[in-house]
């Protein structure tokens, strides 16, 4: 499945990089956004923004590991996993806020008050739940693995999700349209991909 995404992302990209090109020299870096961010490329643009961010939190956490000494050097397959885990995690976001935008329609506090509580008490618990159970699959004994890791560590980041996502939200449902919410989602979530790979391949956190 992983290699189906990444095989249709690159085919894509192929093709917005000529139009690009086909474009001329006038082509500014408005048009590359306007294209990119386009109804036709949108999906690929949103997973490739999951895929290189979250691989990047992953190669921040591994540099700062290291230099405090906790692993010895660095480990390109733990990226990789973290890349693909941002794949799953891209495709949801992708279709979950085209959900939320088509049914709760409108900009007013009460609408972006019930996106928030649908967010964090639907869509944050199926992220987590993706996040291990994505990782999970590259392990042996990935069912076990998965039950430890969510026994164990799921408590701990849904409560940083509380702590980060409802006030960086409102900006978010408030402000943006619907084709800048997954690279606003990913900026933000930049700090949090860090503490996310920091929480799966760290030491057991107590869930209490």
């Amino acid at each position: 499945m992983m290699f189906v995404i990444m095989q249709a992302i690159g085919v894509s990209w192929k093709k917005l990089a000529m139009a690009v090109r086909v474009s001329g020299p006038a082509l500014k870096f408005k048009r590359f956004i306007n294209v990119a961010f386009s109804n036709k490329y949108l999906f690929y643009t949103n997973v490739t923004i999951s895929v290189t961010l979250s691989a990047f939190g992953d190669v921040m956490e591994q540099n700062y590991e290291i230099y405090c000494k906790d692993i010895e050097k660095y480990d390109p397959k733990r990226t990789s996993h973290m890349a693909a885990s941002g794949a799953a995690v891209g495709v949801l976001c992708h279709h979950w806020y085209k959900v939320l935008d088509k049914f709760i329609v409108g900009k007013t506090v009460d609408m972006v008050v019930k996106k928030l509580v649908l967010d964090q008490f639907i869509f944050s618990p199926i992220m987590i739940l993706t996040f291990f159970g994505s990782l999970a699959l590259f392990e042996d004994n990935a069912l076990e693995n998965f039950k430890e890791e969510v026994t164990g560590k799921f408590t701990t980041l849904y409560k940083a999700e509380w702590m980060v996502w409802p006030p960086a939200q409102i900006i978010n449902f408030y402000f943006l349209p619907t084709r800048y919410r997954v690279l606003y989602d990913n900026t933000i979530s930049l700090g949090y991909d860090v503490y996310t790979s920091q929480v799966k391949h760290g030491k057991k956190t107590e869930s209490s």
